[in-house]
């Protein structure tokens, strides 16, 4: 019985890292291109309002919101190399983070929990393309272990809440999300974002655009609105435990050094582009299949890598006073 009535009674969806950039990109499908159904409610939880490494937090959160079902994207992330610095510290804390959500999530009786993975909790040493049935086949890449340990750990406890409580919690592995909102830091933005503000920088500065490593390493880079529209149908349609991933084809991975040239088309750099090589280049690929989104969705449309390039260099030049440098 109580399963019908929760079906039947609009969703109360609380919308964790509502303020990073996959959480803003479904804030804008949900408010701009009609992504919220009549009587449904969204909350979209930043930092600011609940520490969820916090027990007691997270649970007035929940207790404030009443969500009957959520998107858990909050996570305590940074690029590569702050990554390489600190890796105990970004396992601990995403430890806690999802295990606070998951489990106050359990004990309110939330309907459903799509949880976001990330591409790097891959093995590192593994045949390509890497589909959803490797994920534990193997040690990820030893740069940033403790945070991919923590998210492959979300996996493991969505089987357990299924298997003990017949839950319905699971999980997306986006590939290189960008778009507007992102960090756009040099030291810890994503490559993507990291490459935008420097060419920006360069560009004003008159000087070379300083890319970090050879710029070979390849990559499937998914705009941050193309993940939003797919975190709505995964919520509403998506039935599985096991794991989905997000991302373009394989056909569709690149070298850094192209998309280096799309952004400065975008930003009409038109300087010198010099590749530092004495910096490291992280795995140079892990190319992911999209066969099971596609068995889905045979007709979703991705937005071209170049036009997701130029309308986040135009939001960054925009808002550049409110982007995260």
């Amino acid at each position: 019985m109580m399963d019908s009535q929760t079906k039947a009674e609009p969703m109360r969806v609380l919308v964790t890292g509502g303020s990073g950039l996959v959480g803003k990109a479904i804030e804008h499908v949900v408010k701009q291109e009609g992504g919220c159904l009549e009587g449904e409610q969204w909350t979209f939880l930043s930092s600011k309002e609940a520490n969820l490494v916090d027990l007691q937090q997270t649970r007035a959160v929940f207790e404030k919101y009443r969500p009957t079902h959520v998107i858990h994207l909050a996570a305590k992330v940074g690029g590569l190399y702050l990554h390489m610095k600190e890796n105990l510290h970004f396992l601990r804390d995403n430890l806690r983070i999802n295990d606070n959500v998951l489990q106050t999530s359990h004990e309110r009786g939330v309907t459903k929990v799509v949880s976001c993975l990330s591409s790097c909790i891959f093995p590192d040493k593994t045949t390509y393309p890497i589909d959803e049935s490797m994920i534990h086949n193997g040690p990820p890449h030893d740069s940033n272990f403790g945070y991919s340990h923590a998210k492959r750990m979300i996996d493991i406890q969505n089987r357990g809440y299924f298997a003990q409580h017949g839950r319905h919690y699971t999980a997306v592995i986006p590939t290189n999300v960008y778009g507007p909102y992102d960090n756009f830091n040099f030291e810890n933005g994503h490559v993507l974002s990291a490459l935008m503000h420097k060419t920006y920088a360069a560009k004003k500065e008159g000087t070379p655009l300083q890319v970090w490593g050879s710029g070979t390493p390849r990559r499937q880079f998914i705009y941050s609105l193309d993940v939003a529209r797919l975190f709505l149908w995964v919520l509403r349609e998506y039935d599985e435990i096991d794991p989905i991933i997000l991302s373009v084809g394989e056909e569709e991975e690149l070298p850094i050094k192209d998309a280096v040239e799309m952004i400065a088309d975008a930003l009409d750099f038109k300087g010198q582009i010099v590749f530092d090589t004495s910096k490291s280049d992280g795995q140079m690929k892990k190319t992911a299949s999209n066969a099971k989104l596609r068995r889905y969705l045979p007709d979703f449309t991705f937005t071209p890598l170049s036009e997701g390039i130029k309308k986040t260099c135009d939001w960054f030049v925009n808002n550049y006073d409110i982007a995260r440098t």
